[in-house]
């Protein structure tokens, strides 16, 4: 099995939104009974709590139910059984790196978006990692969800064929 988490601030929408959009994207493509997705959070503030109801709508509109999700923090002790830690922005990167027990691990921590070749990504300033982060909508509107929900959906394509590449032989990390 190979085993990916999705990490953000508290655990109630990037984490959550990209863990069960990947999981759905996984199993469309015949990988679902071979990775595992899950998410976690980098801070404790929203342990225990649900998804927010904003990104909780928007999956429930892509017939995505995500009742169950329950906010985490994140346990460096998880390294040792994840394949590949998707950070959804830069602070989440360098926070996990920091937390990585070994360098192994930390080669194991990347920008969810990362993944995306320029072609994908389509504007040059995001392949400045810096720019390739998503926001935390959670301060913001609707729409700022939404558009989290879009750049999550953006790099689906790359990260799951580079899952599918990387599943097997003691999963090689990027």
């Amino acid at each position: 099995m190979f085993r990916v988490m999705t990490v953000c601030t508290g655990n109630i929408c990037r984490s959550p939104m990209a863990e069960y959009l990947l999981r759905r994207a996984l199993e469309d493509e015949d990988l679902g009974d071979d990775v595992e997705v899950t998410s976690a959070g980098t801070s404790r503030w929203e342990r225990g709590n649900p998804i927010d109801p904003r990104a909780r709508a928007l999956l429930l509109a892509d017939g995505i139910d995500p009742s169950d999700h329950r906010a985490r923090e994140f346990d460096p002790a998880w390294f040792a059984d994840l394949d590949l830690v998707l950070a959804m922005d830069v602070d989440h990167l360098d926070e996990l790196r920091d937390l990585a027990p070994s360098p192994q691990d930390a080669d194991r921590v990347h920008l969810f978006r990362g993944f995306m070749d320029e072609d994908a990504r389509g504007d040059t300033a995001e392949t400045d990692p810096q720019n390739a982060g998503i926001s935390d909508p959670w301060y913001g509107t609707d729409a700022d969800f939404e558009d989290t929900e879009r750049l999550i959906t953006e790099a689906l394509p790359s990260l799951v064929a580079w899952i599918r590449d990387h599943r097997t032989a003691g999963a090689p990390h990027r």
